[in-house]
């Protein structure tokens, strides 16, 4: 027994090295606005985080969304995210500050079988909690649901529909639908591309309309716990912006 007290040190290093290898590449909710429905696992941290460059007419905004996940278990994980310090501008004249946060979790459904879609509920709430120029009304809760195929020649499909309680400007209370769909393209084990029609909100005229647009981008793996990553987004239409660009790095922990 003694010998075997002298090698233990050598097995448990040896079983943390297994395990380190053993573990999946990071899965991020980003650059695409279809959430992965994949979490980041027991006892794990994972940050998204990025900057954004918005045009909407005159109006140009700069943002840092950041997204923090926090692995409670192997299907469960909790959730911080908000668009971070903003800034906008707007005819030369410029308000700048801190965005709403929002609370969430998700819960990841194992498969339906062998080739069967990959599933996931996202419950969040959007808090007042920005400055004043940025802060919304009320809390905002939502409810989303992701389901992913893996398809031939690996190409991927996601499906996300989901409902977020709203408010406008006046605090007018109102309900609105969220639907996203994106294909993906895995060219190498470190490179993916995608391609994405994206609508975070489905709503009446009166309710500020329906929001579209198309997004493409790609990610690289660096390795398997960091992942670098940008997206360009055209509005589809007159209520959203006209384009937006996001380059980010996320890292897993």
């Amino acid at each position: 027994m003694p010998h075997a007290r002298r090698f233990l040190p050598l097995f448990l290093f040896a079983a943390v090295i297994a395990d380190a290898q053993a573990a999946e590449p990071i899965a991020t909710d980003r650059p695409d606005f279809v959430e992965s429905s994949q979490t980041v696992g027991a006892h794990r941290v994972q940050i998204e985080t990025s900057v954004a460059w918005e045009q909407d007419g005159d109006v140009r905004t700069f943002a840092t969304p950041t997204l923090l996940r926090l692995g409670v278990s192997d299907h469960w994980e909790l959730r911080l995210e908000g668009d971070g310090w903003l800034r906008s501008t707007t005819a030369g004249e410029r308000e700048s500050g801190l965005a709403d946060v929002s609370v969430g979790a998700k819960y990841h459904v194992a498969g339906s079988g062998e080739h069967g879609p990959s599933l996931a509920w996202l419950v969040h709430a959007d808090l007042p909690s920005g400055d004043r120029a940025f802060r919304g009304h009320g809390v905002r809760p939502s409810v989303r649901f992701v389901a992913e195929w893996e398809l031939a020649n690996d190409y991927s499909l996601g499906v996300m529909p989901g409902l977020v309680r709203e408010s406008d400007d006046e605090g007018r209370r109102y309900t609105a639908g969220i639907l996203g769909v994106v294909v993906g393209k895995t060219w190498t084990d470190r490179f993916r591309t995608f391609a994405e029609v994206a609508l975070p909100q489905i709503a009446r005229a009166n309710d500020g309309g329906t929001i579209a647009t198309l997004d493409l981008g790609g990610a690289w793996l660096l390795n398997d716990d960091v992942q670098l990553d940008l997206a360009y987004s055209a509005g589809l239409n007159r209520r959203t912006p006209d384009h937006a660009f996001t380059v980010g790095v996320s890292a897993r922990f």
